[in-house]
């Protein structure tokens, strides 16, 4: 290949991004894209259920980096360049149009992964950006003038050179062994966006129901959330959790992921106020069942594991609730306590927080201060976002302006 080419490791969101932005700005730039696997785009196909939950409908990046446990700093300059209003604008103008949820997450109109897959794929082929799948890169080597890469393709074994490399491998160990080769360091890599592991018998035979909005706090972790709840069969998921497992990602790893969790199921409500309902409903519907009558809002199961909790039963009547089980049911229904035993996998949208510290990258054109010529783009970076579209966003900015500062050449 000529001395002025491009290699680009990873056909994911970062790597394609990047791709298609050295290509557009440079379009005599031989630019080749390098994926290990046999699927482009593999994460872009399986997040949001299949849907692809391209971005956030956030426009103000000083609120935008909020959402970003790690590299907040760095991306306020970064989303001034190219944020999602561009990524908007880039899908609408290559004839995907995308759609805004109630939550503010973005999918395209089709909700179908596969049609931001197919536009990213078919761009590229317009531009001319040099794709090869299963073509796994095994070395970098730093020549005087050029870089110097080992690439496996088949059973063959064969080396490309070009004048700078983009490295776009998200999580996998191999780009971050590359980076080390090459001078950098490592954030050491630990989950992130992940479900807590609940050991109670009870509780999972309420999988599936979800409360809306719940309170979730990790006492001695000092972090909480607010959002939705769901109960799976192995214990808690739902976008307050996911956020709850981001912002404590180093310190559950920590704890191997063995701490209590609170939760406040009626984070709405002062507990004063709940108080008052329940000795209203206590004087009103004596006769009847606890039960049988929840007066808060919550799942009626929900509910009744509550009263089973705190060892009301079935029959007890409202005129037979003493105030000491009254206390114990308002502490249930606001300080609801478990203890985290694991964690799950969040499959739709797997994220690790850690990889090539910020300090060692010009944030400007994602380039590699240890390494002239090298670039970095995506989840490579010690970058992570909660769910919600934000870890894309991560992917279309980084490549974006990587691609635009790998043109000079």
């Amino acid at each position: 290949m000529g001395n002025d080419g491009i290699l680009i490791v990873g056909g994911g969101a970062a790597g394609f991004f990047a791709a298609l932005s050295c290509k557009t700005a440079h379009p005599q730039q031989e630019v080749i894209l390098l994926e290990a696997g046999k699927t482009l785009l593999s994460k872009v196909l399986i997040s949001g259920g299949g849907r692809c939950n391209v971005t956030h409908a956030c426009f103000d990046p000083a609120t935008l980096v909020q959402s970003y446990p790690r590299g907040s700093k760095a991306l306020r300059g970064a989303f001034t360049r190219f944020q999602p209003r561009d990524t908007i604008a880039w899908f609408e103008s290559h004839g995907v149009s995308l759609k805004t949820e109630s939550d503010g997450r973005m999918f395209p109109i089709t909700d179908d992964s596969r049609t931001i897959a197919d536009c990213l794929i078919q761009e590229a082929k317009t531009l001319g950006v040099q794709i090869h799948t299963r073509s796994p890169v095994l070395g970098v080597n730093r020549g005087d003038r050029q870089f110097r890469v080992q690439v496996k393709s088949g059973q063959d074994l064969v080396e490309m050179s070009g004048d700078r490399v983009l490295l776009a491998t998200g999580s996998h160990p191999s780009g971050y062994q590359l980076a080390q080769r090459l001078g950098h360091t490592l954030v050491p890599p630990v989950p992130s966006l992940f479900t807590f592991k609940i050991n109670d018998s009870a509780l999972r035979e309420l999988s599936g129901i979800s409360v809306t909005e719940a309170r979730v706090n990790l006492p001695k972790l000092k972090l909480t959330q607010t959002g939705p709840v769901l109960v799976t069969h192995w214990g808690f998921s739902g976008p307050a959790i996911l956020k709850l497992s981001a912002w404590g990602a180093r310190e559950l790893k920590q704890t191997q992921y063995q701490t209590p969790l609170r939760i406040n199921w009626l984070p709405q409500s002062r507990p004063d106020e709940l108080r008052q309902l329940l000795l209203k409903v206590k004087s009103q519907l004596g006769a009847k069942t606890l039960w049988a009558n929840c007066p808060v809002l919550i799942p009626r199961r929900l509910w009744q594991y509550l009263l089973e909790k705190i060892e009301v039963g079935d029959r007890l009547q409202w005129a037979q609730f003493s105030k000491a089980q009254l206390n114990q049911l308002l502490q249930a229904l606001t300080q609801d306590t478990y203890q985290i035993s694991g964690k799950g996998v969040f499959k739709e949208e797997f994220v690790t927080c850690g990889g090539i510290p910020l300090k060692e990258v010009n944030l400007k054109t994602l380039e590699s201060r240890c390494c002239p010529g090298l670039h970095f783009a995506g989840e490579i970076l010690d970058i992570d976002g909660i769910t919600g579209g934000f870890n894309f966003q991560n992917a279309w900015t980084t490549g974006w302006l990587a691609g635009q500062g790998m043109r000079q050449g």
